[in-house]
């Protein structure tokens, strides 16, 4: 299979830290809590790469459990990672990113514990958002407008 690009555009709003992002017709709103300065109309952008990362391995889990032998009657994951917010608070040189991310993956099934937790394997290595946060992702910044 070729390789699909996948766009999106963020514009920041008007008032406090607000953020509109959007990717093919779908907006959300990111914000930051008001103790970080921001209006709190929706989640950090940090917290929004812990549900991405949720999302996705919930995903990978309902699209190949049948074709994985795995009778899935539900599924959820429960995530929770680390910062130092003086890196984003540019107070002290520390990583302004997560530090470490914990999840459990909640697996309601009847199917064989041995079955099941190579299916946890599989979600593991297939889920794309936990490997680019598990790898290191290119980043190129390929214009500045200036408007």
């Amino acid at each position: 299979m070729a390789i699909e690009t996948f766009k999106a555009v963020s514009r920041k709003l008007p008032e406090g830290l607000a953020v509109e992002s959007e990717v093919r017709g779908f907006k959300i709103i990111l914000d930051e809590p008001k103790e970080l300065g921001g209006t709190d109309k929706g989640m950090n952008p940090v917290e929004a790469l812990l549900c991405a990362f949720g999302s996705c391995q919930s995903i990978v889990a309902a699209a190949f459990a049948k074709a994985k032998g795995i009778n899935l009657q539900g599924f959820w994951v429960e995530l929770e990672g680390d910062i130092d917010l003086d890196g984003f608070m540019g107070k002290a040189d520390v990583r302004p990113g997560f530090q470490e991310i914990r999840f459990k993956m909640h697996i309601k099934t009847d199917s064989p514990k041995e079955k099941v937790e190579e299916f946890v394997k599989f979600i593991e290595k297939t889920c794309p958002v936990g490997d680019s946060i598990a790898n290191e992702v290119k980043l190129v910044l390929t214009d500045t407008i200036i408007e």
